[in-house]
Order: C-alpha cells, then sequence, then structure tokens
C-alpha cells in the first residue's frame, strides 16, 4: 500500500530536486528543439523546395545522433563509474554553452547552417552523457518500493516540460530566434543549480574491471532479457517509423498554413495529452497487465498519427497529437518502470545507456526518417506511412516478444547476471 500513496516529491527532497533539473533542462531542451527546426527550414525554404528543405530539418535529428551513437555507451558505463551527480552538472554546462552559441549564431544576418549543425553535433555528445546518468541517479533517490511512482511524477514532469517547451519556443522564435535560444540557456543554468543542490549517495558501487568488458556486460544484459530488450526495440521501430515531430514545421507552414504560433501549438499539443496521461500514472500507476498496455498504447499510437497526417483541420490535428502523446506517455512509463526495476543498481548507467540509444536513435534517426520519407513521399505520405508501420509492429512485438506481452510491473524481479 506504500508503493501507492507515498508521495516521493515530499518525503525525498534530493528526488525532487533532479526532477526540478529534469523539468528545466526538458523545457529548455525543447524550446530550443522547436526553435532549431523552424530557423533551419526558414532558412532553407529561402532557396529550396518544401520536400528539400523538409530534408534538412531531418538533419538536425541525425547530426544530434551521430555523436550520441558514438558516446553513449561509454557515458553509461561512466555512469556506473562516477558520481552521476557530477556528469548531469558537467552536461548542463555544456547545453549552456551550446544553447549560448546558437544564440550568437542567430544574431548574423545570414546564419550559417554548417554551424548550426555543428553545434547541434556538440549537443548531442551532452544528451549522450546526460541520459545514462539522469536515469540512473534517480532510483539511488528513493527506496525501490515507491520506484514505479516516482517514474510517474517523473514522466509527469518531463510531459509539462514537454508542454511549456514547445509553446515557449514557438511564441519566442516568431519575436527572436536569438532571444529564444537565450531563453533555453537560461533554463538550463537553472536546471544546473538544481542538480548542484542534490545531497546524499550519487556515486554507485562500482564493480571493477575494465571498460570494454563492462560495456559488453551491460549490451549482453539487455540482449539476454527479454523483457527489457522487448520494451526498448518495440520503442525504438515505432517512433522511428511513426514520428512526425521532424514534420510539424512543414505541416504548419505548408499544410495547415497556421504560421510559427500554430507550430508552437502543435508541438505542444502532444505534451498535452501526454501530461493528462502521466499524471493518471503518477497517481495511479499501471501494476498488472503492464506489457499488453505498452502494445496497445503503441497501436493507439500509429492510429493517431494517421489521423493527424490526413486531417485539414487544426482542431483535429490537435486532438491527433494528444491522443498520441498520451499513447506514449504509457509506452514511455512502462519501459522505463520495467527497465529500472529488472536491473540492479550497479549496471543501471549501461543498461540505462543501450536503452538510451535505442530511444536516441528512435528521436533522432525519426527525424531522419521522417526527413527522407517526407523527400520521396510528401510529408502527408511520409507521416501515413509511419503510422502503418507502428501499427504491424504491434502485431509482430506482441508475438516475438511473449515475456513483453505478460509482463507485470508489480511482479518483475531484479536478477542480476553471472559476471563471468
Amino acid at each position: 500500500m506504500r508503493a501507492f500513496t507515498e508521495n516521493p516529491l515530499r518525503r525525498y527532497p534530493n528526488f525532487a530536486l533532479l526532477l526540478l533539473g529534469r523539468f528545466l533542462s526538458s523545457v529548455a531542451m525543447l524550446t530550443q528543439s522547436v526553435t532549431l527546426g523552424w530557423q533551419v527550414y526558414s532558412i532553407a525554404r529561402l532557396e529550396h523546395s518544401v520536400a528539400y528543405s523538409s530534408f534538412l530539418v531531418g538533419m538536425i535529428g541525425l547530426v544530434q545522433f551521430v555523436p550520441m551513437f558514438a558516446f553513449v555507451l561509454l557515458a553509461g558505463e561512466t555512469a556506473d563509474r562516477y558520481d552521476r551527480r557530477k556528469i548531469l552538472i558537467a552536461c548542463c554546462l555544456l547545453q549552456v554553452f551550446c544553447s549560448a552559441s546558437l544564440a550568437f549564431i542567430a544574431t548574423s544576418a545570414e546564419p550559417s547552417l554548417i554551424a548550426i549543425f555543428a553545434v547541434a553535433a556538440l549537443f548531442g555528445v551532452a544528451r549522450a552523457f546526460t541520459m545514462p546518468a539522469g536515469a540512473s541517479l534517480g532510483p539511488m533517490l528513493v527506496p525501490r518500493e515507491i520506484l514505479p511512482r516516482a517514474i510517474g511524477w517523473n514522466t509527469l514532469g518531463m510531459q509539462m516540460g514537454m508542454v511549456l517547451g514547445p509553446w515557449l519556443g514557438g511564441v519566442l522564435c516568431a519575436i527572436s530566434v536569438p532571444l529564444s535560444y537565450a531563453t533555453a540557456a537560461t533554463l538550463y543554468a537553472c536546471a544546473t543549480i538544481a542538480v548542484t543542490c542534490i545531497g546524499g549517495k550519487t556515486k554507485p558501487d562500482h564493480q571493477g574491471g575494465k571498460r570494454l568488458k563492462l560495456i559488453l556486460e551491460g549490451i549482453s544484459y539487455v540482449w539476454s532479457n527479454k523483457i527489457v530488450f522487448g520494451a526498448i526495440s518495440l520503442d525504438l521501430f515505432a517512433v522511428l517509423l511513426g514520428g512526425v515531430t521532424a514534420l510539424l514545421p512543414v505541416f504548419a507552414r505548408d499544410v495547415l498554413h497556421i504560421g510559427a504560433d500554430g507550430f508552437g501549438m502543435l508541438r505542444s499539443a502532444p505534451a498535452i495529452g501526454g501530461g493528462l496521461m502521466a499524471l493518471t500514472l503518477s497517481t495511479r500507476p499501471v501494476q498488472r497487465n503492464a506489457g499488453f498496455w505498452m502494445l496497445v498504447a503503441v497501436a493507439v499510437y500509429g492510429a493517431a498519427t494517421i489521423v493527424f497526417a490526413l486531417s485539414s483541420w487544426l482542431w483535429l490535428s490537435m486532438v491527433a497529437l494528444a491522443i498520441l502523446g498520451a499513447a506514449d506517455a504509457v509506452s514511455v512509463f512502462v519501459r522505463q518502470t520495467l527497465i529500472q526495476i529488472v536491473t540492479p543498481d550497479p549496471m543501471r548507467g549501461r543498461v540505462t545507456a543501450v536503452s538510451s540509444l535505442f530511444i536516441s536513435a528512435s528521436n533522432e534517426l525519426g527525424e531522419f526518417e521522417s526527413g527522407v520519407a517526407a523527400r520521396f513521399l510528401g510529408p502527408v505520405g511520409a507521416a501515413i506511412f509511419g503510422g502503418v508501420g507502428s501499427i504491424a509492429l504491434t502485431g509482430l512485438w506482441g508475438r516475438w516478444f511473449p515475456a513483453l506481452r505478460n509482463a507485470h510491473l508489480d511482479t518483475a524481479r531484479t536478477e542480476m547476471p553471472a559476471r563471468k
């Protein structure tokens, strides 16, 4: 009963500080992301077609994914070896630098796309180390029995950031692109202060061993645990195919014709639905049949993507995106909770790094895939293709991963693989 009634924000102030830092970072990242997409698309449209400009917007995801792919496994081992709080502080400071650099570039009369992409790549390095350190630090700050509720609150905070960030980015980039980037830098600075104030034990009990061996051990654990592997791979391919985030500037400007303010509304809509769902999960977290509900959520995600692609009305597009966001919140909650409950703390950094690699591939490569698909199918065709693909994945993963389909959060157990 304690797991359902205890409020981790009130009883565990260090966890509350972590959530505050992650909320501020989420707002900053989404504010910056919206501004990046709008700025790149606006610059590209001065000389290129809608299709090619969409492709360049998708390139933002690729240039961020490449450094994340290169460093994230090392970042996971680093999170299992060193103080996770200090890693987060260093990452926040690097993100402040990246946002400030983008603000400086935007002040130019003719901003360079090459310079923008270069800073985006450096930002990808910061994200590579942020994700495993942040995700693995949370379970150190609360007891295991209330971890599902704590993750529910974490999901709620992230979704709230995803509501505010896109709206803020849309409003600010309509006023001034440099101002929007400067706001992101300020928010990252505030997040740095919040993380710095976290007390208690934030350095894991390191197992010892060579880096490569420990990295391979984390990969082996994910591969052998079919619940974890099924959950993160489902998220990878669903968002890789069905993600429409990168195409929202295209839909806002050339499909729905609603401008920068409307673009911010579109970016906020998924987070509104996700926030409402996360609020429900923070008070009544899924326990039984969690894997089944994750599969259902992915199917709903794909269906909502198709509705959005076919819509020519702003209100219907907003509703479809809100449903899409609510479905994604269920998937994120189940995936994160399963990983944190099943994985022992000395391996959380490495396992979370593998999960982060999948998430990064789904988000950043998903943006690239959307840009490429839009280049050949058009934005509407690309979104329909992704939605149909997400629905098809639900049936395949339900058949290929019965352990995931039958997973229950309240009976999941921590199992430490034998070290060789």
